[in-house]
């Protein structure tokens, strides 16, 4: 495990808005960035990147945190390896301790798979370059599909030869297990390099091939794709049947559906163009980029996904599709193309002429030619839709009806209202309808969509109650069919867990202590009380508990550590070595919402708030903090009484000394409500 005083360089050393601009172009706003939040659909950037404060917070779904936070749910990766992924990127040299057996064991696969690829990726290099026959087959397949050597360099190109176990003998030379060159389905753990079959033999899952690294936005190698050479026929002559492209398996660190291919060689120039392109195949990005024209990606060939249109939007949200120009071509377009709308891309369409595919047309023309034509032909999206559909349903009113609800339900995705009413006026004249029957079409199609998307989050949300209940479900949720069921409703910003009124009051204090905790408060006997030691005087006074469990940890750590020199709540806190502490703390630092709503009981407003002088500030603290304190003891109060009533309810009337004793506790309860309600200010009702 990483010593604590490297997580500490760590923390100190990395800063947020460096990390965030890695995957989310950011706009300066005043002393903040801002940018189209990552972890769900926007069109308005709510996400937002505070420099001073070290933290992120995005005001649409929530999710806030530090760097370190930021690079764990960006990379779907646990804590130590975000803090490894940020010590490479600012050069910091680890010396770890000793993990757990299972944070080992978690580490020990991750790093092997990767160790795997990249040693696999080097050797698919050598077999191109330093081996006659990936000279003679490899590399003079990519010449001739007029790759020079600097594309085939950049792209990490490679070769598999023809031998059944040239792979696998090398890899295990090198210390590799078949743990690990292999493929476990139901743990996912293994790269699937090679393949395993039921006698135990182990051969190479590429052979006879020219393969294509698929790397991750940082670069990592995380999978392959082999792309076959020539026909194999068996000792009958007969042709052995056999996949033109085949692809490394899913594993804990590949899924194909969250992957574009080029994106990693292509993310700095789609940010700086705030346009990308999106190819079908693999050559296509190829043969553009060496025509000049890198701010393009490639689906690989697989149907699009969420996840996929949600890589690209870190980076733009202006998506131009390219595809060949006959019908094959024209359905693929238009196949897909809905999840960008619901993300609020602005979407383009550009058929090549005839016989053109993105490769051999960028084999032809420059970059300037190929832009040209891109230029001159591209279509929106609902628009191409509509034109090219309508010349094969215009004369069949039933055709004609099955494209006006095509044409609706793409419409009602879009996020926008303006932009909606736009392609509704337009798709109305070219359908020869009314605009206004298509505006209810419309809005009754968003209904629906918000009902089967509210259906889903629920869903989901049951999925998630049941595994809490059953931890022991071997059910694996990093699984690539997992992984695509998660971006079911991904489309609703993240609910916060639902706090009871004790959990929110115990909450009101967390932010207060986490904000504010080593301010001094009061005076007693010449020893100043700071805000935190008066919150927890005033809890173990009133033998009052702090809820959620979370809460409470956030007090014990604020217990243990107040008296260290230099000890500020804040940054203490936002840097804890406890991912959910840090992470909490994060998100209550960016609440304004909330402090705003506390301090407005005290007559300011946050606004105000920080215009004021430090002594003012002071002053309205220690009104609030009285104040919320009371709070929490009334509504525990109020629990008591309520338990109380209805035990008096339910006891028998001959039962004399039990009836008295509960209205004695009635009576106390009462009275210290109406003494607390005093000091609030409030009426006993």
């Amino acid at each position: 495990m990483i010593p604590p005083q490297t997580i500490d360089k760590i923390f100190s050393t990395a800063k947020i808005e460096e990390v965030v601009q890695d995957y989310v172009p950011l706009k300066k706003r005043g002393a903040n960035l801002i940018g189209l939040c990552p972890f769900h659909s926007e069109r308005t950037g709510s996400f937002t990147v505070s420099p001073s404060k070290g933290i992120f917070k995005c005001f649409g779904c929530g999710e806030s945190g530090n760097a370190v936070g930021f690079v764990m749910k960006i990379e779907n990766c646990s804590y130590s390896d975000a803090l490894r992924t940020l010590a490479k990127k600012y050069h910091i040299e680890i010396e770890e301790r000793q993990l757990t057996p299972e944070e080992q064991q978690h580490h020990d696969d991750r790093e092997s798979m990767f160790a795997v690829n990249e040693w696999a990726n080097k050797w698919f290099q050598e077999q191109l370059w330093n081996t006659a026959e990936g000279q003679a087959i490899g590399l003079k397949y990519f010449r001739e599909r007029g790759l020079q050597d600097v594309t085939i360099r950049k792209f990490g190109l490679g070769f598999s030869p023809d031998k059944r176990t040239a792979m696998t003998d090398a890899a295990h030379k090198a210390g590799y297990t078949d743990k690990y060159l292999t493929n476990d389905p139901d743990s996912l753990i293994g790269c699937g390099i090679c393949i395993k079959n039921e006698k135990g033999d182990t051969y190479d899952r590429f052979r006879d091939r020219v393969i294509f690294p698929i790397f991750t936005t940082s670069g990592k190698t995380v999978a392959f794709a082999g792309r076959i050479l020539k026909k194999k026929y068996d000792k009958d002559g007969k042709e052995i049947p056999q996949g033109k492209y085949v692809n490394s398996p899913g594993s804990t660190i590949y899924s194909k559906t969250n992957e574009l291919y080029g994106l990693f060689q292509a993310k700095q120039q789609i940010a700086r163009k705030d346009l990308c392109y999106l190819v079908e195949g693999q050559m296509d990005v190829l043969s553009m980029h060496q025509a000049g024209i890198e701010n393009v990606v490639a689906s690989g060939g697989t149907a699009l996904t969420q996840p996929q249109v949600r890589l690209i939007k870190r980076f733009t949200t202006n998506i131009t599709v390219l595809y060949d120009g006959d019908a094959a071509g024209i359905h693929a377009a238009i196949r897909g193309i809905d999840m960008f709308l619901s993300e609020g891309f602005f979407v383009k369409v550009v058929l090549l002429p005839d016989g053109e595919d993105p490769d051999s047309y960028a084999r032809t023309h420059d970059a300037s030619e190929f832009i040209e034509y891109i230029e001159k032909n591209q279509q929106d999206f609902i628009r191409f839709k509509a034109q090219f559909s309508w010349e094969q349903v215009k004369q069949d009113p039933t055709k004609r009806s099955v494209l006006t609800h095509d044409l609706v339900q793409s419409i009602a995705l879009i996020p926008d209202e303006i932009t909606r009413y736009e392609y509704i006026r337009d798709c109305a004249q070219l359908l020869q309808t009314s605009a206004d029957l298509l505006l209810r079409a419309v809005g009754q199609q968003r209904m629906e969509q918000r009902k089967n998307a509210t259906e889903a989050y629920r869903a989901k949300a049951r999925e998630r109650e049941q595994a809490a209940i059953m931890p022991d479900d071997k059910a694996n949720t990093d699984s690539p069919a997992s992984a695509q069921a998660s971006s079911v409703a991904s489309d609703l910003p993240a609910k916060r867990p639902t706090l009871t009124k004790i959990e929110q009051n115990c909450r009101n204090l967390t932010q207060i202590l986490v904000r504010y905790g080593e301010r001094p408060f009061a005076q007693s006997n010449g020893h100043i009380i700071t805000v935190g030691q008066f919150i927890l005087l005033q809890i173990e006074m009133g033998d009052m508990t702090i809820t959620p469990a979370i809460d409470k940890r956030i007090f014990d750590e604020f217990r243990a550590h107040m008296n260290d020199d230099g000890f500020v709540a804040e940054t203490f806190f936002k840097f804890h070595p406890d991912p959910e502490i840090n992470a909490l703390a994060c998100d209550l630092i960016a609440d304004r919402y909330q402090l705003s709503t506390m301090f407005s009981k005290v007559a300011i407003s946050e606004n105000v708030m920080k215009d004021v002088p430090q002594q003012s500030e002071q002053d309205l603290l220690a009104e609030l903090v009285p104040q919320l304190i009371c709070e929490l003891r009334l509504t525990i109060v109020n629990e008591h009484l309520a338990a109380v009533k209805k035990q008096m309810t339910e006891v028998p009337a001959a039962d004399y000394e039990q009836s008295s004793q509960l209205l004695l506790q009635f009576n106390h309860l009462s009275n210290l409500k109406r003494e607390i309600c005093k000091f609030l200010g409030n009426r006993v009702k």
